[in-house]
C-alpha cells in the first residue's frame, strides 16, 4: 500500500493509496489525518520530496500517526535526499548536514529506505537501511530520445564513479572526463577542463546528479564546443533550476526527473520517476 504525501508526487502506480488530510497550523506545525480503513498488517510505503524542515516534519509525524496505527513494516521513497550535497565539512563553523536528515530519519525506524541517484557515497553510508537506485535507465531512456551515437560526458571528478558505471549498463558507451575548480569559501567556479582534444563534432551527453544554478554545464558547455562538439545535452536526475532555464540555452536538449519538483511550460523534458522506478 502507498502513502503519498505530496499527491502530485505518485511514482508508484496501481498500488492501493491509503488516504488522508494533511494541512499546517497557523502556528507553521504540520498536520495529517490518515483515514483508518487500511489493513494495519500490511507494509506501508511513504513517497515525499523532501524540500523543506516542513517536508520533513510532515514525514515524521505521519509515521508516528501510522505507528499509533499498529502499523509495523513502513518504508520511504524518497528520491531527492535533502542537504547531500552537504556531505564534508570543508571550513570551519559549516554543518554536515546530510548527517543531520540522515539522523532523523534514522530515528523513525523505518523498514526500508529508497533514494534516487544519491549525490555521493557518504549518504547511503549514513542512512540506515538504505537502497539507492541507480540513474541507468533514467539515461537509457534520454538516450532513445536523442539518439545513441553520443559520448557521455562527466563533469568533475565527483561523477566519474557513476558515470563509468552508466556507460558499463549502456554497453559501454564512451565517457570523456572533465574537471572544474571551486572556491570553497565563495564556491566561484573557474578552470573548466575537458580530457580530450578533438571531439570531431560528435553530440555530447553531460550526465550529473543535481542542476541547482547551472555554472557547471554552462562552463563545461563553453570549453566542449572549444574541443569541436556537436550538439549539447543535459540530463541531471534532480533539477533544481533555481536560476531557469534561460542561462541553460547552450543545450540543445535539458532532460530531468520529477524527483523534486514538476515543470509545467519549461524548457526541459521530463522523464517521471513511475517510468524509472
Amino acid at each position: 500500500m502507498i502513502l503519498n504525501l505530496d499527491p502530485k508526487f505518485a511514482p508508484f502506480q496501481n498500488q492501493e493509496e491509503i488516504k488522508f488530510q494533511s494541512f499546517t497550523f497557523s502556528g507553521g506545525e504540520p498536520h495529517i489525518k490518515i483515514s483508518p480503513d487500511f489493513d494495519v498488517n500490511r507494509k506501508i510505503t511513504i513517497t515525499h520530496r523532501l524540500n523543506s524542515f516542513n517536508d520533513l516534519g510532515l514525514l515524521c509525524i505521519t509515521v508516528d500517526a501510522l505507528r499509533r496505527m499498529d502499523v509495523k513494516i513502513i518504508d520511504l521513497f524518497i528520491p531527492y535526499f535533502p542537504a547531500a550535497r552537504q556531505d564534508r565539512v570543508m571550513i570551519p563553523g559549516e554543518p554536515l548536514s546530510v548527517k543531520v536528515y540522515a539522523d532523523i530519519i534514522n530515528a523513525l525506524q523505518l523498514n526500508k529506505v529508497f533514494v534516487f541517484d544519491a549525490h555521493s557515497e557518504v549518504t547511503p553510508a549514513l542512512l540506515n537501511n538504505s537502497t539507492v537506485i541507480p540513474n541507468y535507465t533514467f539515461i537509457k531512456e534520454v538516450l532513445n530520445r536523442i539518439g545513441q551515437n553520443v559520448k557521455l560526458i562527466s563533469p568533475d571528478g565527483g561523477a566519474l564513479k557513476k558515470i563509468y558505471k552508466v556507460s558499463e549498463f549502456l554497453g559501454g558507451v564512451e565517457v570523456v572526463e572533465c574537471s572544474k575548480s571551486r572556491d570553497v569559501k565563495t564556491g566561484k567556479l573557474s578552470g573548466f577542463k575537458v580530457y580530450e582534444d578533438d571531439l570531431n563534432g560528435m553530440d555530447c551527453l553531460i550526465v550529473d546528479d543535481i542542476c541547482d544554478g547551472g555554472g557547471t554545464f554552462v562552463g563545461l558547455a563553453e570549453e566542449l564546443k572549444k574541443k569541436n562538439a556537436g550538439k549539447l545535452y543535459l540530463a541531471v536526475s534532480h533539477g533544481i533550476f533555481n536560476k531557469g532555464f534561460e542561462v541553460l540555452n547552450c543545450f540543445d536538449a535539458i532532460f530531468t526527473t520529477n524527483s523534486f519538483k514538476d515543470f509545467e511550460g519549461e524548457s526541459v523534458q521530463v522523464i517521471g520517476l513511475d517510468k524509472l522506478v
